[in-house]
């Protein structure tokens, strides 16, 4: 029996999943190994971050005790070096948990990250942000 052929698409998604998966794990180098030198980072109403010692310096920002990262996928599908992703992303600052709807796109070349676009409703990311206090509260309560 021959071994099913891994697909562009199956590469890229599987790049994408060890991404946030580092990210999860705080894992700063080896979710910048799968960066293209010249990654553009955009988030919705924030300056676009451009290249991997920036990038690199933000998530290792991230890496302090009092802060922390998840992410649930609840979608995640591509086309050739393009992946779509539907999740819910968790920022934690201390004992605030932050969780919002984010719908990211990933375009690779040479299976490298070279565009990160995450988008969020503001709106929605400021109301996570005090359900978020408010758990904190309730819980020291």
């Amino acid at each position: 029996m021959t071994e099913p052929e891994i697909t562009a698409d199956a590469k890229s998604v599987a790049v994408v999943r060890e991404f946030l998966d580092a990210m999860v794990a705080e894992d700063v180098e080896r979710a910048t190994t799968l960066l293209d030198p010249d990654i553009a980072w955009h988030n919705t109403s924030l300056p676009t971050v451009r290249g991997v010692p920036r990038v690199r310096r933000i998530l290792e920002g991230l890496r302090r005790p009092s802060l922390g990262f998840d992410v649930v996928v609840h979608h995640i599908a591509a086309t050739g070096d393009v992946v779509l992703t539907e999740r819910t992303d968790v920022l934690r600052f201390g004992p605030v948990s932050v969780r919002f709807w984010v719908c990211g796109t990933f375009e690779l070349r040479d299976g490298k990250i070279t565009v990160w676009d995450d988008h969020y409703n503001v709106g929605t990311l400021v109301g996570a942000a005090g359900a978020g206090v408010l758990r904190a509260v309730l819980r020291r309560s």
